[in-house]
């Protein structure tokens, strides 16, 4: 019985609960807790990952058969997933305890319920528990988001909330109304209801199928609903943003979920019509997160706008379900998140050297270690912008050619190259004025900073950043894997019957 594939939602959980009830007052403790329950996770993950290439496979909470209880669906895909999530959870909790965590009572046990939430999103075959595992998700993301106090982290974290709460709304509207047309949440049964659905059950379907993709769209910032992100995550901790860049992974992991599973055979035209309005949406969202790059005044924004930026790109290949173009889109969604969670973590290195000046790019007094940092900072660019040799340009490279036979290749081309050429100009010109454009006379030249560079947070930085060194390195080996899981997604039969006929039991 695969019992493995609920631990990466009880073992947080329990950690939380630990956490709370017995080390709320024990920082050490609630730091052992948390390493080490990552590390957990770390090991479960690729235990999944292993057990995900015989197949997808599902387990029954409480023995309830599907679709009348709740499941939990390993494929490679959710599997790829959860590990992801693994790898940036054990790198933003070791930065964590740098010193980030100490600003607040809760943080480990709020960070262990967020983890709670993004893993069972990946698992859940349901939208209903897609909902309940979002609304966890987001309740903790509230907390970390206001970890460390700040009034400019309290008017971010109004503005997040009352959007969320709004895409909350519109999830259950859109839940409601698929149920009312199909009778069913399940992802695997919806996909067998959708092929007897009665004619004047269409437009209900159409309706809230297309209000739940706009909900994902607000999670994975798609423009025009993008808006919420550069504030918030510029409001967040180092180590909070950091596992923030797998928040617009999540929607954008709903949005294939569904377009590959429960209307993968274009049922009430759902898909051509998602199709029809992702593909431009991607576009504009590229374009607006690389100018947003270029025109950024704070490493933050530049963050945050390369985020924007990397959803545009991985959408234009996710739009369709072609296996060549979600193998693509996988292997930019595993570049992107490592590479922003970097991003986030360099920023708040960077600025630490900076004294005053922040993370603003102005010129300010020469960081002690200027040469570590703007070696980092070089390579993240590299990766971020899309240039050889690191896999930020495989993925790109991969995109474009797995475009090149779609009715959008020209517009497609055009907006990649050029956003590339955008953000390439946009981080050399941060560069140029962090490293480069030094001021001794500034008032950050007043500020006493350390000669030497954290060495722990600069590892971490170091660390992921190398992941997309080896990203690079293996990508032969990756693409193999991913073309394997794009073929998995594209033919969803396997999934389905794994739900609807091969339930595994919870009772021996």
């Amino acid at each position: 019985m695969n019992h493995w594939l609920v631990v990466p939602i009880i073992l947080p959980a329990f950690a939380a609960t630990a956490l709370l009830i017995g080390a709320r007052d024990n920082l050490s403790r609630q730091r052992s807790v948390g390493v080490v329950t990552v590390l957990a996770l770390l090991v479960t993950s690729i235990v999944l990952l292993v057990r995900a290439s015989d197949g997808p496979s599902s387990y029954a909470i409480g023995n309830w058969p599907a679709p009348f209880g709740i499941v939990l669906v390993l494929d490679r895909l959710s599997a790829m997933m959860v590990a992801l999530t693994s790898c940036i959870a054990l790198a933003a909790v070791l930065y964590a305890i740098n010193g980030w965590d100490a600003r607040g009572k809760h943080f480990h046990v709020l960070f262990q319920f967020q983890l709670v939430g993004i893993n069972g999103a990946f698992l859940t075959g349901d939208i209903f528990n897609l909902f309940v595992c979002f609304e966890v998700m987001l309740i903790a993301s509230y907390g970390l988001m206001l970890h460390g106090d700040g009034a400019w982290r309290l008017k971010a974290g109004f503005q997040y909330v009352t959007l969320n709460l709004i895409g909350s709304s519109l999830f259950l509207i859109a839940v409601g109304l698929i149920y009312a047309a199909t009778g069913t949440l399940n992802l695997a049964h919806l996909a067998a209801r959708l092929a007897v659905l009665a004619p004047g059950d269409v437009a209900l379907l159409r309706t809230g199928a297309l209000l739940l993709f706009a909900v994902f769209a607000i999670k994975s910032a798609i423009v025009p609903l993008h808006w919420w992100l550069p504030g918030t995550y510029g409001a967040a901790s180092a180590p909070v943003a950091a596992l923030f860049a797998l928040l617009t992974k999540v929607g954008a992991y709903s949005i294939l979920r569904l377009h590959s599973v429960a209307f993968s055979d274009d049922a009430a035209g759902v898909s051509t019509a998602l199709s029809t309005l992702l593909m431009p949406a991607a576009v504009i969202t590229l374009a607006v997160g690389a100018i947003g790059v270029l025109a950024s005044r704070s490493m933050l924004e530049l963050a945050a706008y390369s985020v924007i930026a990397s959803m545009g790109t991985l959408l234009l290949a996710g739009a369709g379900l072609e296996p060549r173009q979600l193998a693509a889109a996988l292997y930019y969604m595993l570049h992107s998140t490592l590479i922003g969670a970097a991003l986030f973590l360099l920023v708040d290195v960077t600025a630490a050297g900076r004294g005053r000046a922040g993370d603003r790019l102005t010129p300010a007094r020469r960081m002690p270690y200027a040469g570590a940092m703007g070696l980092l900072f070089l390579l993240a660019a590299v990766a971020s912008a899309g240039l050889p040799p690191l896999s930020g340009f495989i993925g790109k490279l991969a995109i474009l050619d797995s475009l090149r036979s779609t009715s959008m290749a020209t517009i497609a081309w055009t907006v990649i190259l050029t956003s590339s050429l955008l953000m390439i100009a946009g981080y050399a010109r941060a560069g140029s004025t962090l490293f480069w454009a030094t001021n001794d006379e500034a008032k950050a030249a007043v500020d006493a900073v350390s000669a030497r560079p954290p060495l722990a947070p600069v590892a971490i930085v170091a660390v992921l950043i190398g992941l997309t060194a080896a990203l690079s390195v293996f990508g032969g080996g990756a693409m193999t894997v991913l073309e394997a899981t794009a073929r998995e997604m594209a033919t969803p039969s396997a999934y389905i019957d794994a739900v609807l006929r091969k339930t595994v039991s919870q009772v021996p």
